[in-house]
């Protein structure tokens, strides 16, 4: 990371096998541009969210953002995931009852909070003419800038405030691919001031939620208290530091991303209060103290790009970004 989003230049090895690798990502990209890899055509437009470099940015809030604006805005919208973290690897439509461990976390943790039809495949074409076999007029595809067999209407970029890092391809640089040639219809930006051209995205904490029962308590209810802070995902730090400006102490426990948490995780844990992600929260049920409370995290959007983005989406485009 220090080489990534620090002072520390990446060495020679690094810098090559980096090169090599972003040629490839550059040619197989030119490929569907030119329309030697096919790209099937889709029966209903696709915004595709997602990142630039390896690891979170913030999506899934964004995805559920958008899924309630622009159901809001009459669209019967629907979601396709690869469903990362999942221990199947057969499609799955996201029901009630289903575990994070047959659909993943993020695909249970958007059907929960927005309702709407979710898709989980790894081949997300399919996916999505599912979706619109159902009804859908518009998917939303939770991750996929690189997914570019996935014909798209138009790609939304989600950055946090570490940006592009040294703007070098993996395993130089954080980037999963050289920058594309043709931007982003827009890209949104969370943790630091929105530049020219960018749309800010507000992350706010929602009132606390007890696993046990469901009864909510507002955060300030813990202010100046000690907590245990747990966040298995992208950037588990961007967590803990949104409880210390909402005025609680906590003690950070950080897991890798999509951690399938198990009972034993919450053992070695003193009598605090436990905060943890929506993301967590629908993978621990029955498996932490009583005292565990989920903290919502909900992304705020401009109405004025909202309302852009809903009037490109409608602008029929044979043509998708590569």
């Amino acid at each position: 990371m220090a080489r990534w989003y620090g002072p520390v230049a990446p060495g020679p090895v690094l810098r090559v096998v980096a090169a090599a690798w972003g040629r490839v990502m550059a040619l197989r990209r030119g490929l569907y541009r030119r329309g030697v890899l096919d790209r099937p055509r889709l029966p209903i437009p696709v915004l595709v969210v997602g990142n630039r470099t390896v690891g979170g940015a913030g999506k899934t809030p964004v995805v559920i953002a958008l899924a309630r604006a622009l159901s809001a805005r009459g669209w019967a919208v629907g979601v396709v995931s690869r469903g990362h973290g999942r221990r199947t690897r057969v499609p799955v439509r996201v029901a009630g009852g289903l575990s994070a461990a047959v659909c993943g976390d993020e695909p249970l943790l958007v059907h929960r909070e927005t309702g709407v039809p979710v898709e989980v495949d790894i081949d997300r074409v399919a996916a999505v003419r599912r979706l619109a076999a159902a009804g859908c007029t518009l998917a939303i595809a939770d991750d996929g800038l690189q997914h570019l067999r996935l014909a798209r209407r138009l790609e939304l970029e989600v950055e946090d405030a570490r940006g592009h890092g040294n703007g070098r391809v993996m395993p130089a640089g954080p980037l999963r691919e050289p920058l594309p040639p043709v931007p982003a219809f827009a890209r949104l930006v969370q943790g630091r001031p929105a530049s020219a051209g960018e749309v800010p995205v507000l992350h706010r904490l929602g009132d606390a939620r007890r696993l046990a029962d469901g009864e909510c308590l507002p955060l300030a209810a813990f202010a100046g208290r000690r907590v245990h802070a747990v966040a298995g995902i992208g950037h588990p730090a961007r967590f803990f530091e949104a409880l210390r400006v909402a005025g609680l102490d906590p003690v950070p426990h950080p897991f890798p991303d999509h951690h399938a948490f198990r009972a034993a995780d919450f053992e070695r844990l003193d009598g605090a209060p436990i905060l943890m992600t929506g993301k967590d929260a629908v993978k621990c049920a029955g498996l932490a103290r009583p005292d565990t409370w989920e903290v919502p995290l909900e992304a705020v959007l401009p109405d004025d790009f909202l309302d852009r983005l809903d009037a490109a989406l409608r602008v029929p485009s044979a043509d998708a970004p590569a």
